[in-house]
Protein backbone atom coordinates (compact mmCIF):
# COMPACT_ATOMS: atom_id res chain seq x y z
CA UNK A 1 0.00 0.00 0.00
CA UNK A 2 1.20 3.57 -1.00
CA UNK A 3 2.52 6.00 2.10
CA UNK A 4 -0.97 7.62 3.14
CA UNK A 5 0.18 8.74 6.58
CA UNK A 6 -0.25 12.51 5.37
CA UNK A 7 -0.32 15.42 6.71
CA UNK A 8 -2.79 16.62 3.84
CA UNK A 9 -2.84 20.44 3.89
CA UNK A 10 -6.02 20.45 1.14
CA UNK A 11 -9.49 18.71 2.32
CA UNK A 12 -12.33 18.05 -0.98
CA UNK A 13 -15.50 18.07 0.61
CA UNK A 14 -18.77 16.40 -0.74
CA UNK A 15 -22.32 17.14 0.89
CA UNK A 16 -25.44 15.14 0.56
CA UNK A 17 -23.51 12.12 -0.92
CA UNK A 18 -26.42 9.54 -1.93
CA UNK A 19 -26.58 5.53 -0.36
CA UNK A 20 -28.91 3.44 -1.92
CA UNK A 21 -29.93 0.77 1.05
CA UNK A 22 -30.86 -3.10 -0.39
CA UNK A 23 -34.54 -2.09 0.25
CA UNK A 24 -34.55 1.27 -2.41
CA UNK A 25 -34.06 3.58 0.89
CA UNK A 26 -31.66 6.56 0.03
CA UNK A 27 -29.49 7.45 3.07
CA UNK A 28 -27.64 10.58 2.51
CA UNK A 29 -23.97 11.09 3.91
CA UNK A 30 -21.25 14.13 3.53
CA UNK A 31 -17.59 13.36 2.74
CA UNK A 32 -14.19 14.34 3.39
CA UNK A 33 -11.30 13.27 2.04
CA UNK A 34 -7.29 14.49 1.11
CA UNK A 35 -7.16 16.35 -1.92
CA UNK A 36 -5.14 13.49 -3.53
CA UNK A 37 -5.56 11.22 -6.67
CA UNK A 38 -4.63 7.73 -4.62
CA UNK A 39 -7.03 5.82 -2.96
CA UNK A 40 -7.23 6.51 0.72
CA UNK A 41 -8.60 3.93 3.44
CA UNK A 42 -12.01 4.85 4.64
CA UNK A 43 -13.44 5.75 8.10
CA UNK A 44 -17.17 5.57 8.51
CA UNK A 45 -19.83 7.22 11.00
CA UNK A 46 -23.25 6.43 10.98
CA UNK A 47 -25.12 9.03 13.44
CA UNK A 48 -28.71 9.53 13.91
CA UNK A 49 -27.43 12.87 15.45
CA UNK A 50 -26.86 14.85 12.05
CA UNK A 51 -24.21 14.39 10.12
CA UNK A 52 -24.28 18.37 9.20
CA UNK A 53 -22.01 18.89 12.84
CA UNK A 54 -19.09 17.93 11.46
CA UNK A 55 -17.36 17.49 14.54
CA UNK A 56 -18.75 14.70 15.62
CA UNK A 57 -17.26 14.66 19.58
CA UNK A 58 -15.40 11.30 19.66
CA UNK A 59 -13.01 12.17 16.10
CA UNK A 60 -11.73 15.32 14.83
CA UNK A 61 -12.92 15.08 10.70
CA UNK A 62 -10.37 17.30 9.47
CA UNK A 63 -7.50 15.92 11.43
CA UNK A 64 -8.26 12.50 10.19
CA UNK A 65 -8.92 13.28 6.66
CA UNK A 66 -5.66 15.27 7.19
CA UNK A 67 -4.07 11.81 8.27
CA UNK A 68 -4.91 10.57 5.03
CA UNK A 69 -8.48 8.89 5.11
CA UNK A 70 -11.63 9.35 3.39
CA UNK A 71 -14.35 10.36 6.38
CA UNK A 72 -18.17 9.44 5.34
CA UNK A 73 -20.62 10.57 8.06
CA UNK A 74 -23.91 9.46 7.50
CA UNK A 75 -27.41 9.85 8.78
CA UNK A 76 -28.87 6.89 9.65
CA UNK A 77 -32.41 5.74 8.57
CA UNK A 78 -35.15 8.62 8.95
CA UNK A 79 -32.90 10.76 10.71
CA UNK A 80 -32.01 14.40 9.50
CA UNK A 81 -31.38 14.21 5.46
CA UNK A 82 -31.92 10.36 5.53
CA UNK A 83 -34.99 8.88 3.69
CA UNK A 84 -37.01 5.93 5.42
CA UNK A 85 -38.31 5.84 9.18
CA UNK A 86 -35.86 5.46 12.51
CA UNK A 87 -36.64 3.00 14.50
CA UNK A 88 -33.75 2.32 16.94
CA UNK A 89 -31.52 -0.50 16.18
CA UNK A 90 -34.05 -1.95 13.50
CA UNK A 91 -32.01 -1.23 10.19
CA UNK A 92 -28.44 -0.74 11.00
CA UNK A 93 -27.16 -4.22 10.65
CA UNK A 94 -28.58 -3.68 6.76
CA UNK A 95 -27.80 -0.20 6.10
CA UNK A 96 -24.12 -0.53 7.86
CA UNK A 97 -22.98 -3.79 6.02
CA UNK A 98 -24.62 -1.62 2.54
CA UNK A 99 -22.93 1.39 3.27
CA UNK A 100 -19.19 0.10 4.43
CA UNK A 101 -19.32 -1.98 1.22
CA UNK A 102 -20.61 1.50 -0.83
CA UNK A 103 -17.56 2.99 0.99
CA UNK A 104 -15.20 -0.10 -0.43
CA UNK A 105 -16.57 0.76 -3.78
CA UNK A 106 -15.73 4.01 -4.10
CA UNK A 107 -13.34 5.45 -6.71
CA UNK A 108 -11.46 7.45 -3.65
CA UNK A 109 -11.39 4.30 -1.66
CA UNK A 110 -8.35 1.94 -1.15
CA UNK A 111 -11.14 -0.39 -0.26
CA UNK A 112 -10.95 -1.18 3.50
CA UNK A 113 -13.18 0.64 6.07
CA UNK A 114 -13.00 1.47 9.48
CA UNK A 115 -15.92 2.78 11.76
CA UNK A 116 -15.68 5.07 14.65
CA UNK A 117 -17.73 7.06 16.90
CA UNK A 118 -19.45 7.10 20.57
CA UNK A 119 -23.21 5.80 22.21
CA UNK A 120 -25.57 4.73 19.70
CA UNK A 121 -22.84 5.53 16.96
CA UNK A 122 -21.36 2.51 18.96
CA UNK A 123 -24.18 0.80 18.13
CA UNK A 124 -24.13 1.00 14.62
CA UNK A 125 -20.19 0.25 14.66
CA UNK A 126 -21.68 -3.11 16.58
CA UNK A 127 -24.90 -4.01 15.01
CA UNK A 128 -22.70 -3.77 11.13
CA UNK A 129 -19.93 -5.53 12.34
CA UNK A 130 -22.18 -8.80 13.34
CA UNK A 131 -23.02 -8.68 9.72
CA UNK A 132 -19.51 -9.23 8.80
CA UNK A 133 -19.27 -6.88 5.53
CA UNK A 134 -16.35 -7.88 3.94
CA UNK A 135 -14.78 -4.22 3.65
CA UNK A 136 -15.30 -3.74 7.73
CA UNK A 137 -11.52 -3.97 9.12
CA UNK A 138 -12.12 -2.42 12.56
CA UNK A 139 -13.88 -0.13 14.74
CA UNK A 140 -13.52 2.38 17.61
CA UNK A 141 -16.72 2.35 19.53
CA UNK A 142 -16.94 4.18 22.66
CA UNK A 143 -18.99 4.21 25.44
CA UNK A 144 -21.77 1.81 24.34
CA UNK A 145 -23.30 -1.12 24.75
CA UNK A 146 -23.33 -5.12 24.25
CA UNK A 147 -26.77 -5.58 24.79
CA UNK A 148 -29.70 -3.27 24.32
CA UNK A 149 -32.06 -4.87 27.19
CA UNK A 150 -29.68 -4.92 30.12
CA UNK A 151 -27.30 -2.14 29.98
CA UNK A 152 -28.79 0.28 27.72
CA UNK A 153 -32.83 0.00 28.49
CA UNK A 154 -32.70 -1.47 31.75
CA UNK A 155 -30.54 -2.73 34.19
CA UNK A 156 -31.67 -5.61 36.35
CA UNK A 157 -34.91 -5.79 35.23
CA UNK A 158 -35.71 -2.09 36.22
CA UNK A 159 -35.85 0.48 33.39
CA UNK A 160 -32.96 3.57 32.79
CA UNK A 161 -35.88 5.67 33.12
CA UNK A 162 -34.17 8.76 33.00
CA UNK A 163 -32.08 7.90 30.09
CA UNK A 164 -34.62 6.22 27.96
CA UNK A 165 -37.20 9.59 28.55
CA UNK A 166 -34.43 12.28 28.25
CA UNK A 167 -32.37 10.74 25.20
CA UNK A 168 -35.88 9.61 23.71
CA UNK A 169 -37.58 13.01 24.11
CA UNK A 170 -34.45 15.60 22.89
CA UNK A 171 -31.74 13.71 20.94
CA UNK A 172 -34.27 12.01 19.43
CA UNK A 173 -37.61 13.37 18.88
CA UNK A 174 -37.18 17.08 19.13
CA UNK A 175 -33.78 17.18 17.87
CA UNK A 176 -35.06 15.43 14.47
CA UNK A 177 -38.95 17.03 14.71
CA UNK A 178 -38.07 18.59 11.34
CA UNK A 179 -37.34 15.26 9.34
CA UNK A 180 -40.95 13.91 11.20
CA UNK A 181 -43.05 16.49 10.37
CA UNK A 182 -41.62 16.38 6.37
CA UNK A 183 -43.20 12.85 6.56
CA UNK A 184 -46.07 12.95 8.68
CA UNK A 185 -48.98 15.30 9.86
CA UNK A 186 -48.05 16.48 12.95
CA UNK A 187 -51.16 17.82 15.23
CA UNK A 188 -50.69 21.36 15.68
CA UNK A 189 -49.07 22.72 19.04
CA UNK A 190 -46.63 19.33 18.77
CA UNK A 191 -43.20 21.27 19.16
CA UNK A 192 -44.86 23.34 21.77
CA UNK A 193 -45.86 20.23 24.23
CA UNK A 194 -42.91 18.73 23.95
CA UNK A 195 -40.90 21.62 24.19
CA UNK A 196 -43.00 22.01 27.73
CA UNK A 197 -42.83 17.88 29.01
CA UNK A 198 -38.87 18.62 28.37
CA UNK A 199 -38.48 22.09 30.33
CA UNK A 200 -40.64 20.52 33.32
CA UNK A 201 -38.87 16.89 32.82
CA UNK A 202 -38.62 16.83 36.57
CA UNK A 203 -42.42 16.77 36.29
CA UNK A 204 -42.58 14.45 33.41
CA UNK A 205 -40.61 11.92 35.12
CA UNK A 206 -43.70 11.58 37.34
CA UNK A 207 -46.70 10.38 35.28
CA UNK A 208 -48.31 7.61 36.17
CA UNK A 209 -48.56 4.82 34.85
CA UNK A 210 -45.58 5.70 32.38
CA UNK A 211 -46.80 3.54 29.46
CA UNK A 212 -49.60 6.29 28.99
CA UNK A 213 -46.63 9.34 28.99
CA UNK A 214 -48.85 11.28 25.86
CA UNK A 215 -45.39 13.14 24.83
CA UNK A 216 -44.26 10.44 21.98
CA UNK A 217 -47.23 8.75 20.70
CA UNK A 218 -46.85 7.92 17.06
CA UNK A 219 -45.46 9.08 14.44
CA UNK A 220 -42.79 10.68 17.39
CA UNK A 221 -41.44 7.65 19.24
CA UNK A 222 -43.76 4.82 19.15
CA UNK A 223 -40.63 2.33 19.81
CA UNK A 224 -40.52 4.10 23.31
CA UNK A 225 -43.67 2.18 24.09
CA UNK A 226 -42.64 -0.86 22.85
CA UNK A 227 -39.41 -0.69 25.19
CA UNK A 228 -41.72 -0.21 28.19
CA UNK A 229 -44.13 -3.17 27.29
CA UNK A 230 -40.82 -5.60 26.67
CA UNK A 231 -40.15 -5.29 30.39
CA UNK A 232 -38.22 -9.13 30.23
CA UNK A 233 -34.95 -9.71 28.00
CA UNK A 234 -37.66 -11.28 25.22
CA UNK A 235 -37.44 -11.79 21.55
CA UNK A 236 -37.95 -8.47 21.07
CA UNK A 237 -34.44 -7.58 22.77
CA UNK A 238 -32.29 -10.58 21.62
CA UNK A 239 -32.28 -9.84 18.18
CA UNK A 240 -30.15 -7.19 18.64
CA UNK A 241 -27.97 -8.62 21.70
CA UNK A 242 -24.37 -7.89 20.44
CA UNK A 243 -22.83 -10.56 22.74
CA UNK A 244 -24.92 -13.50 21.39
CA UNK A 245 -22.52 -12.77 18.27
CA UNK A 246 -19.09 -12.49 19.33
CA UNK A 247 -18.15 -16.03 17.92
CA UNK A 248 -19.41 -15.01 14.44
CA UNK A 249 -17.47 -11.57 14.41
CA UNK A 250 -14.18 -10.65 12.80
CA UNK A 251 -13.44 -7.48 13.56
CA UNK A 252 -10.76 -5.76 15.60
CA UNK A 253 -11.90 -2.96 17.86
CA UNK A 254 -10.46 -0.14 20.19
CA UNK A 255 -13.04 -0.10 23.07
CA UNK A 256 -13.62 3.16 25.26
CA UNK A 257 -15.75 3.55 28.35
CA UNK A 258 -15.90 5.76 31.26
CA UNK A 259 -16.23 4.69 34.82
CA UNK A 260 -19.51 6.64 35.26
CA UNK A 261 -20.90 5.85 31.94
CA UNK A 262 -23.97 4.97 31.82
CA UNK A 263 -23.10 2.03 29.54
CA UNK A 264 -19.86 0.88 31.15
CA UNK A 265 -21.06 -2.85 31.13
CA UNK A 266 -21.49 -3.10 27.47
CA UNK A 267 -17.91 -1.99 26.98
CA UNK A 268 -16.23 -4.19 29.34
CA UNK A 269 -18.38 -7.17 28.39
CA UNK A 270 -17.60 -6.36 24.56
CA UNK A 271 -13.90 -6.50 25.66
CA UNK A 272 -13.70 -9.43 27.29
CA UNK A 273 -16.06 -11.02 25.18
CA UNK A 274 -14.11 -10.62 22.02
CA UNK A 275 -10.86 -11.31 23.46
CA UNK A 276 -12.84 -14.96 24.81
CA UNK A 277 -14.87 -15.75 21.74
CA UNK A 278 -14.22 -13.61 18.61
CA UNK A 279 -14.41 -15.86 15.08
CA UNK A 280 -10.13 -15.85 14.77
CA UNK A 281 -6.79 -15.31 16.67
CA UNK A 282 -6.74 -12.01 14.77
CA UNK A 283 -9.46 -10.68 16.36
CA UNK A 284 -9.80 -11.97 19.54
CA UNK A 285 -5.69 -10.39 19.54
CA UNK A 286 -7.03 -7.56 17.97
CA UNK A 287 -8.92 -5.51 20.81
CA UNK A 288 -7.70 -2.73 23.28
CA UNK A 289 -9.33 -1.35 25.85
CA UNK A 290 -9.53 2.45 27.07
CA UNK A 291 -11.70 3.05 30.43
CA UNK A 292 -11.58 6.62 32.27
CA UNK A 293 -12.87 8.17 34.88
CA UNK A 294 -15.61 9.86 32.65
CA UNK A 295 -19.79 9.84 32.43
CA UNK A 296 -21.38 9.58 29.50
CA UNK A 297 -20.47 12.94 27.51
CA UNK A 298 -17.02 14.85 26.73
CA UNK A 299 -13.84 12.88 28.22
CA UNK A 300 -12.70 15.65 30.35
CA UNK A 301 -10.65 15.91 33.94
CA UNK A 302 -14.02 16.72 35.69
CA UNK A 303 -16.56 14.42 36.04
CA UNK A 304 -20.25 15.57 38.03
CA UNK A 305 -18.44 17.60 40.70
CA UNK A 306 -14.98 16.41 40.79
CA UNK A 307 -11.87 17.09 39.75
CA UNK A 308 -9.28 13.91 38.96
CA UNK A 309 -6.57 16.03 37.14
CA UNK A 310 -5.78 17.34 33.66
CA UNK A 311 -4.31 14.10 33.50
CA UNK A 312 -7.83 12.13 33.07
CA UNK A 313 -9.02 14.02 30.16
CA UNK A 314 -9.32 12.64 27.07
CA UNK A 315 -7.31 15.49 25.45
CA UNK A 316 -4.11 14.91 27.72
CA UNK A 317 -4.25 11.13 26.58
CA UNK A 318 -4.78 12.17 22.83
CA UNK A 319 -7.78 10.14 22.27
CA UNK A 320 -8.33 11.21 18.60
CA UNK A 321 -4.49 10.05 18.40
CA UNK A 322 -5.16 6.94 19.82
CA UNK A 323 -7.85 5.88 17.39
CA UNK A 324 -5.58 6.97 14.20
CA UNK A 325 -2.41 4.55 15.27
CA UNK A 326 -5.38 1.95 15.82
CA UNK A 327 -6.77 2.59 12.69
CA UNK A 328 -3.30 3.29 11.02
CA UNK A 329 -2.55 -0.33 11.64
CA UNK A 330 -5.28 -1.74 10.52
CA UNK A 331 -6.53 -0.03 7.55
CA UNK A 332 -2.87 1.13 6.44
CA UNK A 333 -0.43 -1.58 7.47
CA UNK A 334 1.59 1.16 9.24
CA UNK A 335 4.60 -0.71 11.63
CA UNK A 336 3.19 1.75 14.69
CA UNK A 337 3.48 -1.27 17.08
CA UNK A 338 -0.18 -1.10 17.68
CA UNK A 339 -0.43 -4.28 17.81
CA UNK A 340 2.39 -4.82 20.37
CA UNK A 341 0.56 -2.35 22.75
CA UNK A 342 -0.82 -2.79 26.35
CA UNK A 343 -4.25 -4.38 25.56
CA UNK A 344 -6.31 -2.37 28.43
CA UNK A 345 -5.77 1.47 29.68
CA UNK A 346 -7.33 2.21 32.71
CA UNK A 347 -7.60 5.70 34.91
CA UNK A 348 -7.26 4.32 38.81
CA UNK A 349 -9.50 6.83 40.59
CA UNK A 350 -8.10 7.83 43.91
CA UNK A 351 -4.77 7.54 43.08
CA UNK A 352 -5.99 9.38 39.99
CA UNK A 353 -3.10 7.93 37.37
CA UNK A 354 -3.43 5.67 34.06
CA UNK A 355 -2.34 2.32 34.13
CA UNK A 356 -1.88 -0.30 31.65
CA UNK A 357 -2.68 -3.75 32.23
CA UNK A 358 -2.91 -7.21 30.55
CA UNK A 359 -6.45 -8.15 30.45
CA UNK A 360 -10.13 -7.63 32.57
CA UNK A 361 -10.87 -8.29 35.08
CA UNK A 362 -6.93 -8.19 36.21
CA UNK A 363 -5.70 -11.73 36.62
CA UNK A 364 -3.88 -10.61 40.09
CA UNK A 365 -7.49 -9.78 41.70
CA UNK A 366 -8.08 -10.66 44.73
CA UNK A 367 -12.13 -11.05 45.45
CA UNK A 368 -12.66 -10.16 48.89
CA UNK A 369 -16.34 -10.04 50.54
CA UNK A 370 -17.25 -7.24 53.20
CA UNK A 371 -20.28 -8.46 55.10
CA UNK A 372 -23.00 -6.34 56.52
CA UNK A 373 -23.25 -5.86 60.00
CA UNK A 374 -25.48 -3.73 62.46
CA UNK A 375 -27.32 -4.01 65.15
CA UNK A 376 -30.46 -2.86 63.30
CA UNK A 377 -30.03 0.41 63.05
CA UNK A 378 -28.50 0.63 59.74
CA UNK A 379 -30.13 3.55 58.65
CA UNK A 380 -28.85 6.83 57.67
CA UNK A 381 -24.40 7.20 57.90
CA UNK A 382 -25.01 8.63 61.08
CA UNK A 383 -26.52 4.83 62.12
CA UNK A 384 -24.88 1.83 63.26
CA UNK A 385 -24.15 0.09 60.08
CA UNK A 386 -20.63 -1.35 59.42
CA UNK A 387 -18.64 -3.15 56.80
CA UNK A 388 -16.29 -6.39 57.60
CA UNK A 389 -14.65 -9.17 56.36
CA UNK A 390 -15.87 -10.82 59.57
CA UNK A 391 -18.62 -12.94 59.22
CA UNK A 392 -22.07 -12.44 60.52
CA UNK A 393 -23.53 -13.64 64.15
CA UNK A 394 -25.92 -16.05 63.90
CA UNK A 395 -28.19 -14.02 65.78
CA UNK A 396 -27.73 -10.61 63.87
CA UNK A 397 -30.54 -7.93 64.18
CA UNK A 398 -31.72 -7.27 60.40
CA UNK A 399 -32.25 -3.50 59.57
CA UNK A 400 -35.64 -2.12 58.45
CA UNK A 401 -36.80 0.86 56.39
CA UNK A 402 -39.84 1.87 54.37
CA UNK A 403 -39.91 2.47 51.13
CA UNK A 404 -42.35 5.17 49.56
CA UNK A 405 -42.67 5.16 46.10
CA UNK A 406 -44.27 7.95 46.34
CA UNK A 407 -41.09 9.52 47.83
CA UNK A 408 -38.21 7.69 46.74
CA UNK A 409 -34.78 8.48 47.21
CA UNK A 410 -33.23 10.85 44.43
CA UNK A 411 -30.62 10.34 41.98
CA UNK A 412 -27.51 12.11 42.95
CA UNK A 413 -25.17 11.67 40.06
CA UNK A 414 -23.55 7.94 38.78
CA UNK A 415 -24.19 6.58 35.49
CA UNK A 416 -26.50 9.15 33.01
CA UNK A 417 -27.71 10.65 30.00
CA UNK A 418 -29.39 12.50 28.14
CA UNK A 419 -30.80 15.59 30.39
CA UNK A 420 -27.94 17.27 32.15
CA UNK A 421 -30.38 19.91 33.49
CA UNK A 422 -32.36 17.39 35.40
CA UNK A 423 -30.23 14.26 35.74
CA UNK A 424 -26.35 15.16 35.31
CA UNK A 425 -24.27 12.30 35.13
CA UNK A 426 -20.67 11.57 37.08
CA UNK A 427 -19.36 11.56 40.53
CA UNK A 428 -21.02 13.83 43.39
CA UNK A 429 -21.19 13.87 47.04
CA UNK A 430 -23.69 11.63 48.63
CA UNK A 431 -24.42 12.90 51.89
CA UNK A 432 -27.38 14.58 51.61
CA UNK A 433 -29.28 11.39 50.75
CA UNK A 434 -27.55 9.31 53.53
CA UNK A 435 -29.12 11.08 55.94
CA UNK A 436 -32.56 9.30 54.65
CA UNK A 437 -34.04 6.76 56.96
CA UNK A 438 -34.83 4.85 53.74
CA UNK A 439 -31.46 4.92 52.95
CA UNK A 440 -29.20 2.21 54.64
CA UNK A 441 -25.18 2.75 54.96
CA UNK A 442 -22.95 -0.08 55.67
CA UNK A 443 -19.05 1.84 56.26
CA UNK A 444 -15.65 0.70 57.13
CA UNK A 445 -13.45 2.05 60.13
CA UNK A 446 -10.83 4.20 58.48
CA UNK A 447 -8.81 2.74 56.11
CA UNK A 448 -4.65 2.05 58.21
CA UNK A 449 -3.56 1.86 54.69
CA UNK A 450 -4.75 2.41 50.71
CA UNK A 451 -6.41 -0.67 49.25
CA UNK A 452 -7.43 -0.51 45.75
CA UNK A 453 -10.78 -1.78 44.21
CA UNK A 454 -10.58 -2.59 40.46
CA UNK A 455 -12.87 -5.05 38.83
CA UNK A 456 -16.77 -6.01 38.88
CA UNK A 457 -18.78 -5.02 42.16
CA UNK A 458 -21.45 -7.49 42.90
CA UNK A 459 -23.89 -7.75 46.18
CA UNK A 460 -25.71 -10.36 47.25
CA UNK A 461 -28.56 -9.53 49.65
CA UNK A 462 -30.87 -11.33 51.45
CA UNK A 463 -33.95 -9.24 52.25
CA UNK A 464 -37.55 -9.55 52.90
CA UNK A 465 -40.65 -7.41 51.64
CA UNK A 466 -44.33 -6.69 52.35
CA UNK A 467 -44.85 -5.87 49.23
CA UNK A 468 -45.85 -7.99 45.73
CA UNK A 469 -43.02 -6.64 44.09
CA UNK A 470 -40.71 -3.97 45.09
CA UNK A 471 -36.77 -3.12 43.95
CA UNK A 472 -33.42 -3.34 45.85
CA UNK A 473 -30.82 -0.92 45.11
CA UNK A 474 -26.92 -0.59 46.32
CA UNK A 475 -24.47 2.00 46.25
CA UNK A 476 -20.80 1.78 46.32
CA UNK A 477 -19.26 5.09 47.81
CA UNK A 478 -15.75 6.32 48.49
CA UNK A 479 -16.09 8.37 52.38
CA UNK A 480 -13.27 11.16 52.57
CA UNK A 481 -12.33 11.89 56.03
CA UNK A 482 -13.62 15.21 56.17
CA UNK A 483 -17.25 13.48 55.28
CA UNK A 484 -17.36 13.86 51.69
CA UNK A 485 -19.24 10.52 50.23
CA UNK A 486 -18.22 9.84 46.28
CA UNK A 487 -20.24 7.70 44.41
CA UNK A 488 -18.42 5.14 42.50
CA UNK A 489 -20.85 2.47 41.12
CA UNK A 490 -24.71 1.80 41.39
CA UNK A 491 -26.62 -1.01 41.34
CA UNK A 492 -30.52 -2.60 41.42
CA UNK A 493 -32.23 -5.50 41.14
CA UNK A 494 -36.24 -5.75 40.59
CA UNK A 495 -37.57 -8.93 42.83
CA UNK A 496 -39.77 -10.33 40.29
CA UNK A 497 -36.82 -10.72 37.89
CA UNK A 498 -33.89 -12.13 41.12
CA UNK A 499 -33.55 -15.24 39.10
CA UNK A 500 -33.39 -13.69 35.17
CA UNK A 501 -35.12 -11.32 33.36
CA UNK A 502 -35.87 -13.47 30.67
CA UNK A 503 -39.19 -13.82 32.69
CA UNK A 504 -40.94 -12.48 36.17
CA UNK A 505 -41.13 -14.40 38.89
CA UNK A 506 -43.35 -13.27 41.95
CA UNK A 507 -41.87 -13.00 45.55
CA UNK A 508 -43.96 -14.17 48.45
CA UNK A 509 -44.07 -10.87 51.16
CA UNK A 510 -42.47 -11.56 53.71
CA UNK A 511 -40.20 -14.33 52.77
CA UNK A 512 -36.57 -13.98 52.49
CA UNK A 513 -35.35 -14.34 48.97
CA UNK A 514 -31.65 -14.18 47.76
CA UNK A 515 -30.53 -11.30 45.38
CA UNK A 516 -27.99 -10.65 43.63
CA UNK A 517 -26.88 -6.99 42.49
CA UNK A 518 -24.65 -6.26 40.02
CA UNK A 519 -22.81 -3.08 40.57
CA UNK A 520 -20.89 -3.03 37.34
CA UNK A 521 -17.13 -2.20 38.00
CA UNK A 522 -15.22 0.50 39.01
CA UNK A 523 -11.59 1.36 39.75
CA UNK A 524 -10.41 3.28 42.64
CA UNK A 525 -7.53 4.03 45.62
CA UNK A 526 -9.88 4.14 49.16
CA UNK A 527 -6.97 6.15 50.49
CA UNK A 528 -5.60 5.46 54.28
CA UNK A 529 -7.92 7.46 56.41
CA UNK A 530 -11.06 7.20 53.95
CA UNK A 531 -13.82 4.53 54.10
CA UNK A 532 -15.56 2.32 52.01
CA UNK A 533 -19.21 2.56 52.35
CA UNK A 534 -22.56 0.49 50.85
CA UNK A 535 -25.47 2.10 50.81
CA UNK A 536 -28.76 -0.17 50.17
CA UNK A 537 -32.32 1.34 49.22
CA UNK A 538 -35.08 0.45 47.25
CA UNK A 539 -34.83 3.55 44.75
CA UNK A 540 -32.92 5.72 42.84
CA UNK A 541 -35.16 7.94 40.89
CA UNK A 542 -34.95 9.03 37.88
CA UNK A 543 -31.95 6.95 37.55
CA UNK A 544 -34.22 4.07 36.96
CA UNK A 545 -38.21 3.98 37.20
CA UNK A 546 -39.99 3.33 40.68
CA UNK A 547 -41.53 -0.07 41.80
CA UNK A 548 -44.76 1.00 42.80
CA UNK A 549 -44.89 -2.24 44.83
CA UNK A 550 -48.15 -3.70 43.86
CA UNK A 551 -47.44 -6.44 41.60
CA UNK A 552 -48.56 -5.25 38.60
CA UNK A 553 -46.47 -4.45 35.85
CA UNK A 554 -44.37 -1.20 37.24
CA UNK A 555 -45.39 0.81 33.24
CA UNK A 556 -49.17 -0.11 33.86
CA UNK A 557 -49.43 0.52 37.33
CA UNK A 558 -51.96 3.35 38.79
CA UNK A 559 -51.62 2.86 42.10
CA UNK A 560 -48.90 2.53 45.14
CA UNK A 561 -48.57 1.17 48.33
CA UNK A 562 -45.32 1.84 50.80
CA UNK A 563 -43.23 -1.50 51.76
CA UNK A 564 -41.81 -2.78 54.64
CA UNK A 565 -38.04 -3.73 53.84
CA UNK A 566 -35.98 -5.85 55.98
CA UNK A 567 -31.97 -6.78 55.25
CA UNK A 568 -30.89 -9.89 56.93
CA UNK A 569 -27.17 -10.01 57.80
CA UNK A 570 -26.82 -13.32 59.99
CA UNK A 571 -24.68 -16.41 59.45
CA UNK A 572 -27.73 -18.04 57.36
CA UNK A 573 -28.03 -14.92 55.71
CA UNK A 574 -25.15 -13.84 54.74
CA UNK A 575 -25.59 -10.11 53.27
CA UNK A 576 -22.49 -8.97 51.40
CA UNK A 577 -20.41 -6.92 49.30
CA UNK A 578 -17.65 -8.69 46.60
CA UNK A 579 -15.03 -6.13 45.89
CA UNK A 580 -12.26 -6.66 43.60
CA UNK A 581 -9.35 -6.10 45.42
CA UNK A 582 -5.81 -5.60 43.95
CA UNK A 583 -2.89 -6.27 46.15
CA UNK A 584 -0.28 -3.90 46.36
Amino acid sequence: MPDLMGPYTAIRSEFGVPVVMRDGVTLYADVYRPDTDAPVPVLLQRTPYDKSQGRTGSLDVMRAASHGYAVVVQDTRGRYASEGEFYPFLDESNDGYDTVQWCAAQPWSAGRTGMFGRSYVGATQWLCAIANPPALTAIAPGITASDYYEGWTYQGGALAWGFALSWTMRQLTMANLGAISSRHDLPDGTREALLDAFNQLDCTMRHQPIVELPHLKEPLAGYFYDWIRHSSSDDYWRRWRISDHYARVTTPALHMGGWHDIFLLGTLRNFAGMRQQAADAAARNGQQLIVGPWHHGPFGETSGDYFFGLAASGAAIDTDGAQLRWFDYWLKDAPNGADADPPVRIFVMGANRWRDEQEWPLARTQYTDYYLHSSGRANTAAGDGSLSTAAPDDDATPDVFLYNPQDPVPTRGGPLCCGPSFVPGGAYDQQGLESRSDVLCYTTPPLAGDIEVTGPVTLTLYASTSAADTDFTAKLVDVEPCGAARNLTDGIIRARYRQGTDQSRPVTPGAVHEYSIDLVATSNVFQAGHRIRLEVSSSNFPRFDRNFNTGDDPWAARESVPAVQTIHHNRQHPSRLRLPVIPN
